[in-house]
């Protein structure tokens, strides 16, 4: 049985690399700002690129906002995706902007300690608990990042990762997933991480 799997179109991600990624899974896939194809599909992908307040402008005026809260299917944000997947986010020279809503949480400036930003290149992932996204990862399994905010380590971590101090490189509430990291750049680890949502 094939799945519908639906990238969301957001306006303003590097939805090309998600879905390459994906089709080399032998997974077809559809981009779309249609609610109804949002609605419709098995899995849906939350990709983003860019600051979260272009992406949030791009969303409200596709009007995608209560398409997206209202999703029951597995939903998978990736990267800046996985960032406005949370409450809010400081990421605006106007200070804290609205974010989805879709799980607590706020999006925070790195404090790098002194490293430089962006936290940009692979580093070790080590999962908060079993969960079915890291299924056959290894703890200390490398990712690949490229941000300069994440969401400080919390109640809904999945998964977390270290530069300069903690930050959530996996989230999770209900049917809503997110990393920090880039799956479709992160080699086999990010494949199989890939082939774990689109098979949950």
């Amino acid at each position: 049985m094939s799945q519908r799997i639906v990238i969301v179109n957001t306006g303003c991600a590097n939805i090309s690399s998600v879905r390459f990624a994906l089709e080399r899974l032998g997974v077809s896939v559809e981009v779309s700002d249609q609610e109804k194809v949002i609605k419709a599909a098995d899995k849906v992908f939350l990709p983003g690129v860019g600051t979260a307040s272009a992406a949030m402008q791009s969303i409200l005026q596709k009007q995608l906002t209560p398409t997206l809260q209202t999703l029951t299917q597995p939903v998978l944000g990736v990267c800046l995706g996985m960032q406005l997947m949370v409450s809010t986010s400081a990421e605006s020279s106007a200070g804290e902007i609205d974010c989805l809503k879709l799980m607590p949480g706020a999006v925070k400036r790195m404090q790098a300690n002194g490293q430089r930003l962006p936290h940009m290149g692979w580093n070790t992932v080590s999962s908060a608990t079993e969960n079915p996204l890291f299924a056959g990862i290894d703890d200390g399994t490398y990712f690949y990042f490229v941000h300069s905010f994440a969401v400080p380590v919390y109640e809904h971590t999945l998964a977390s990762c270290e530069y300069g101090q903690p930050f959530s490189a996996a989230i999770g509430h209900n049917n809503f997933y997110g990393v920090q990291f880039h799956p479709e750049r992160s080699g086999d680890a990010g494949a199989q991480l890939l082939t774990n949502f689109v098979n949950m």
